[in-house]
């Protein structure tokens, strides 16, 4: 029999999850408003793919409550996070295992204290981006580690590791994962914030007009993490494994349109305090440096005001 999952937020990394799922689980998207089953996938290859999802709105999921699910995955923006399981909170057992796919360090140690169930956080360089209400862009091969912040539930992220790998979605089962949300964090904070107020491809970030930028946020970034005693990734010492780090993700993900731009375009407000927010909050409790940091939020934070009707 097949492990029931429920994915509740439609976005880009939703909806690639829900394709990866689809054939080995039995798998509900889940979101406000109703979607075309026939959704289509478009490979880093170039490939695409049509496959039928199963799609449910919030309204029709309540009669079909008796399907529990084995997993609920919140793939929602970090600020909806919370709203998105309260949603469903009566749906399920209170013993039903949470995974968080959010960026930034925002809902993972809320959620994680109120759900009296297992809360898996899930941290990935998977690069997607929706082009349509009936298609996904895979725009680049990355990994997922997957753990819990108090790393009590190693056999529940090996598990649900195998079903990615299955899945076709490398992952990793990982006894710190705080420490690669804070990294994950620092990727996103050098890469997202300046995608998004300059309406560019993450490749782009490379090129002479940006590529400065890049290092003076990870210059401030690469402080705060040795202050909250995160390591430089891949067992590095140098501060310059961040940058090294950063410009590696940009390179994979090159022709991604990262969810920051994504919800500029759309209009719509950004993730731009859970992102920014933690490290601002932390250089400001270590005493440090955060000029470009703060910058960046307050520009971003003009730039939403402007969506307002």
């Amino acid at each position: 029999m097949k492990d029931t999952h429920w994915i509740i937020g439609p976005g880009a990394i939703g909806r690639l999850l829900a394709h990866s799922l689809s054939p080995l689980t039995a798998m509900t998207l889940i979101g406000r408003r109703a979607l075309p089953e026939q959704q289509a996938v478009t490979t880093p290859e170039g490939e695409q793919r049509l496959q039928r999802l199963k799609f449910c709105t919030l309204e029709q999921i309540a009669p079909k409550a008796h399907n529990l699910p084995c997993y609920l995955h919140i793939t929602t923006k970090a600020m909806a996070a919370e709203a998105a399981l309260a949603s469903l909170a009566d749906l399920m057992p209170a013993t039903t295992p949470l995974v968080l796919w959010q960026n930034g360090f925002l809902a993972q140690p809320r959620i994680t204290q109120a759900w009296p169930g297992p809360v898996l956080c899930a941290t990935t360089t998977e690069g997607a981006y929706l082009t349509g209400d009936d298609s996904v862009v895979h725009a680049g091969h990355g990994h997922t580690f997957i753990g819990d912040l108090h790393n009590q539930h190693g056999g529940l992220a090996q598990t649900l590791a195998h079903t990615l790998n299955q899945a076709g979605l490398a992952a990793t089962a990982a006894d710190d994962i705080r420490s690669r949300l804070w990294q994950k964090l620092a990727v996103n904070a050098a890469i997202n914030p300046l995608v998004a107020l300059n309406g560019v491809r993450n490749g782009e970030l490379r090129g002479a007009a940006y590529s400065g930028h890049v290092v003076a946020v990870v210059s401030e970034v690469a402080a705060i993490m040795a202050a909250e005693g995160v390591q430089p990734p891949n067992g590095a010492t140098d501060k310059n494994a961040w940058l090294s780090m950063v410009w590696q993700v940009v390179k994979n993900t090159a022709n991604n349109k990262a969810s920051m731009l994504q919800d500029v375009e759309a209009k719509r407000p950004t993730e731009r305090e859970a992102i920014l927010g933690p490290l601002i909050e932390s250089a400001q409790y270590h005493g440090l440096e955060f000029g470009v940091l703060k910058a960046l939020d307050a520009e971003i934070a003009v730039l939403e005001a402007t969506f307002r009707p």
